[in-house]
């Protein structure tokens, strides 16, 4: 696999906030076939054709009234999209206007497909032509982008999984585990930074995902390593730096508990 494409979001010159509205054919023009992580969320609703996208390693199919999510962080691949139709809206964390779509839009890493609820498709159509319509204008302001964003977030109507915590503590534990996962591996260092007892906070990640704190931790620690030795071709060695692992058999014992195989075992198969 090719190394992963990091890309930064850059609004059009003339834009007057972080919120943009592209076409299923701009994009083909647009993408190389990378896989790329971007630091801005991409929401896409597909009106014809039929096409797929690869997220992290699971391949997804998309068709009319599917919406897509790839939010800041994730790893992904368009896999096909030569029929797609359909508009895609680039936007940073902090575009929608309302505290509820801002707190929807802040949590890391998050990413899914979804088919839209046929009574709300309408809606959601009408709110991204809109969308697309002020993107358009001579000076349309961040205010008006930003509420027709939190709109168009409350009609496409996200699944419960891609919707954040209502546990302010786990919410906070996600974002200190996005800056941290690279060397701080332990619940119990998460638990002090946030100021609460290793128990509590495991609590708030059973309540959140039904899983302990340290699973979570263990979850994103997956994850990178996997990206790191397919995409960027890291040897185990590599990776244990990187994610700060004492040692090479450090590293490898915790894969193979977590996934079943040796890390370079698991890399050969996934070039």
């Amino acid at each position: 696999m090719a190394p992963i494409r990091q890309l930064t979001y850059s609004p059009p010159a003339d834009a007057s906030a972080p919120v943009e509205v592209m076409s299923f054919s701009r994009l083909r023009e647009l993408d190389r076939g990378a896989t790329q992580r971007g630091d801005f969320h991409v929401l896409a609703l597909v009106t014809g054709g039929a096409g797929s996208v690869a997220l992290d390693f699971a391949g997804r199919g998309l068709g009319p009234g599917d919406a897509l999510w790839v939010g800041p962080g994730v790893v992904h691949r368009w896999l096909d999209i030569t029929s797609l139709e359909g508009a895609l809206v680039l936007f940073t964390p902090t575009a929608p206007a309302t505290p509820s779509a801002r707190e929807l839009t802040s949590v890391p890493g998050r990413a899914g497909c979804w088919p839209v609820r046929a009574d709300a498709l309408p809606l959601a159509t009408a709110a991204v032509e809109h969308l697309q319509q002020e993107c358009s204008s001579e000076d349309p302001g961040p205010e008006v982008l930003g509420c027709l964003l939190a709109v168009l977030l409350a009609r496409l109507q996200p699944p419960v999984s891609l919707a954040p915590s209502g546990d302010e503590l786990f919410r906070r534990f996600q974002a200190a585990l996005e800056r941290g996962f690279a060397g701080r591996h332990d619940a119990g260092s998460y638990a002090r930074a946030l100021g609460v007892a290793p128990r509590t906070l495991s609590r708030a990640a059973l309540r959140a995902t039904g899983r302990t704190a340290k699973d979570v931790i263990d979850e994103r620690l997956v994850t990178e390593a996997k990206r790191l030795l397919a995409h960027d071709g890291l040897t185990a060695a590599q990776v244990t730096t990187r994610l700060g692992f004492p040692d090479a058999s450090a590293f490898s014992a915790f894969f193979r508990r977590e996934v079943g195989v040796p890390p370079g075992h698991w890399q050969s198969l996934n070039r």
